[in-house]
């Protein structure tokens, strides 16, 4: 729902709750002020106490599971919610219109245990709403996927190529450029090795991240072999372990370096790295943009790459991307299982 829309909902919502609140005054002849200024005052405190919630306890705290924390962001939403009821209430009308709401020797617990009773009901409102809006965004997120999952099957189905075939045939193919030439040869084996890869698969979709890196060294040096010598890439890697990561994740990102990048000058490199530090993964390929005649066939734009991003590690990922017209930075940051 876009949020204009959500503003509206929650204007007509609250307008209609207010009428039957306080619709009663409309219907008196006769209104004492402090009643409007009680009433006025606790509905706005409790307004407020609902944003609280529904803005920042219950989204920021309760989806992250962090039980503790949401405990005390309810704790600081009632303490909110009294305090500033006292400050209207019982400073601000008393030193404006010489009236406060609680007598003077009302006890401090007595005053805090009659604020609970009606703060409380507004949190509850508010993770009620908060909750609906989110079962209906989960589910309608959930019909996306399966759409997205049905669209995608129906494509691997219509593309799929028996492996064993290819294999014997790319196999075939070797032993026929072999004698021809050594560097063809190595060149078809490279690609036999990139598309082995491309149609190994696994009921989650992830593989080890040594076999991914293992694809993207084939990548290079098959890519090396069309501009040899003058080929400048810097693939630099640290603390790779048993970790498994979505197949074919970061070789868009080198893809698109090799295709907008400069590869020929040592001054100014390629640079690839992949550092694994506990459970967070970091991926950067770096390269200085090209100016020269871009390649025209299709690569795997942004968009598809955070979209798969947002399908396979929703909320543990972050893809930054600089630009300042001379060097194109992209980083990938995962927070693995």
């Amino acid at each position: 729902m876009k949020k204009s829309a959500v503003f509206l909902t929650h204007l007509g919502c609250w307008a209609i709750l207010l009428l039957y609140w306080h619709g009663e005054f409309l219907l008196k002849e006769e209104v004492r002020f402090n009643a409007i200024a009680f009433n006025l005052s606790m509905t706005v405190v409790q307004i407020i106490e609902f944003y609280i919630c529904y803005l920042w306890v219950f989204p920021g705290l309760l989806k992250k599971h962090r039980i503790m924390r949401l405990v005390l962001g309810l704790v600081a939403a009632m303490a909110a919610f009294i305090v500033l009821r006292y400050l209207i209430e019982e400073v601000f009308y008393r030193a404006v219109f010489g009236m406060h709401n609680y007598s003077d020797d009302t006890p401090v617990w007595r005053y805090v245990v009659d604020n609970l009773y009606y703060g409380s009901s507004f949190i509850v409102v508010a993770g009620a709403v908060w909750g609906v809006e989110h079962s209906f965004r989960s589910e309608k997120n959930n019909s996306r996927l399966r759409e997205e999952a049905k669209k995608a099957e129906l494509a691997f189905l219509k593309s799929q190529i028996n492996p064993h075939f290819l294999y014997n045939t790319m196999n075939y193919m070797y032993s026929l450029a072999l004698p021809v030439s050594e560097k063809l040869a190595n060149a078809v084996l490279r690609m036999s090795d990139l598309m082995r890869y491309t149609l190994n698969t696994s009921p989650d979709g992830l593989l080890p991240l040594s076999r991914e890196i293992e694809y993207l060294e084939s990548y290079i040096a098959l890519f090396k072999m069309r501009f040899e010598p003058e080929f400048y890439v810097r693939f630099d890697q640290s603390g790779i372990g048993a970790e498994r990561i979505a197949s074919l994740l970061l070789i868009p990102f080198v893809e698109n370096a090799f295709k907008h990048g400069v590869v020929r000058d040592a001054s100014r490199p390629v640079k690839i790295s992949v550092k694994v530090t506990g459970k967070r993964f970091e991926f950067a390929v770096s390269n200085t943009i090209s100016h020269a005649q871009k390649d025209k066939s299709s690569g795997i734009g942004l968009a598809n790459i955070q979209r798969r991003l947002d399908l396979i590690y929703p909320e543990k990922h972050d893809l930054l991307i600089s630009n300042n017209g001379q060097t194109y930075k992209a980083t990938l940051i995962i927070k693995l299982d």
